[in-house]
């Protein structure tokens, strides 16, 4: 999905993804109800992911323009 997105647009998602390693639960981001998940936003892109707090990990689990990826 990544591949689809213009280059300006998937720079921005990476430096959003890098940025959880040191904040997993940033300003703006949103915990998805029903699942255990949350949510950040990047423009109109959305990056989806799970957060093990217990080890330390952060999983993206979707990247996808907000019409789609809540599907």
């Amino acid at each position: 999905m990544l591949s689809k997105i213009n280059r300006q647009e998937q720079e921005r998602i990476i430096a959003a993804i890098n940025s959880l390693t040191n904040t997993p639960r940033p300003a703006g981001c949103k915990k998805l109800s029903g699942r255990p998940a949350w949510r950040i936003r990047i423009g109109s892109y959305r990056v989806i992911y799970e957060i093990q707090d217990n080890k330390l990990i952060v999983t993206v689990v979707h990247i996808g323009h907000r019409r789609e990826v809540y599907r």
